[in-house]
Parts: structure tokens; C-alpha cells; sequence
């Protein structure tokens, strides 16, 4: 499998899993979706915002621009609904930019400033498995905070949802 290949797999894998978490999600009603819960960013709201939030960040330098970052908690939409639309919207925009990536593309360096105020540069070979790392790593941690919620946590399972 090549490089391009790879990550192709991992958009259309992050799109699947954000699909099935929000399925999930959209069974609370708006205090449990809201309840503070142990965790990154206190509640499951917050947690699919910082999510979105950081997907967009990191689109943005891979396009060429995101030169800044803005603060890691920002609340991007206040009604669910609103947010699993954007969602949606960005997976898809994630999955394009990986279905064509520029022949140099993973050869560059990301400069940016980053969340704490300082100058940062990052290579395309280490950002973009970070990138899909960060959903994954937080998708996990809304899995949790489904099952303190008391509903089942779908799986989101790699080799599971990419059956054909």
C-alpha cells in the first residue's frame, strides 16, 4: 500500500467512525450530552467541538494556511445538530484532500504558531499521523463518556469498519 494509499484509508476510516460515534451521541438528550464528565474538555460537547476545532486547524495548515492557532477549547457550534452537520462536511473535506494529495506533499514542513505561543514547525510525515492519531485518541475518550452515559459505545474498530 503507498503512502497516499494509506492515508486515504485513514480519511475514509475517521469519516466511518465520526459517523457511527455521532449515531451514538445523537440518543442523549442535551443535559447528558452536556453533563460534565471526567475527561479531556469536561463533556461530550466540548470534547466533539475540540475535536472538529483541532481537524480544522490542522486542514488549514495542510492547505497552506493555518499560520495560528486558536485557543484549543473554542466552542465552534452550540447545538448538536449544527455540529454533526459540520462534522459531516469536514470528513468530507478531509477525505478529498487525501483522495489527491500534491506530488510533494508529504515531502513538507508545517511553520505555524502553536497552542502554546510559540514558533513550530512539523513535518508532513509526522502531522498527518498525528492528525488521524488526535481523532482517535479523543473518539476514545467519547466512547467512555457514551458508556458513563449509559449507552452502549459503538465499535469503532479499524479493521471492523472497513470491511467492504
Amino acid at each position: 500500500m503507498s503512502l497516499a494509499a494509506h492515508f486515504q484509508m485513514l480519511a475514509r476510516y475517521n469519516r466511518l467512525a465520526n459517523e457511527e460515534l455521532y449515531a451514538v451521541c445523537a440518543q442523549l438528550d442535551d443535559a447528558a450530552y452536556r453533563r460534565r464528565r471526567p475527561g479531556s474538555f469536561g463533556s461530550i460537547h466540548a470534547l466533539l467541538n475540540h475535536m472538529l476545532l483541532a481537524d480544522r486547524i490542522w486542514m488549514a495548515r495542510f492547505e497552506g494556511g493555518g499560520k495560528t492557532t486558536p485557543p484549543l477549547d473554542s466552542v465552534l457550534y452550540e447545538d448538536f445538530a449544527t455540529l454533526r452537520s459540520a462534522r459531516a462536511a469536514e470528513d468530507s473535506r478531509i477525505e478529498s484532500l487525501f483522495a489527491h494529495p500534491a506530488l510533494d506533499f508529504f515531502e513538507r514542513t508545517l511553520t505555524y504558531i502553536n497552542s502554546r505561543g510559540k514558533d513550530s514547525a512539523s513535518r508532513m510525515l509526522v502531522a498527518v499521523p498525528h492528525f488521524f492519531n488526535h481523532q482517535t485518541h479523543h473518539r476514545g475518550q467519547v466512547h467512555v463518556m457514551l458508556r458513563d452515559a449509559g449507552l452502549q459505545p459503538p465499535s469503532l474498530d479499524l479493521h471492523r469498519l472497513m470491511q467492504p
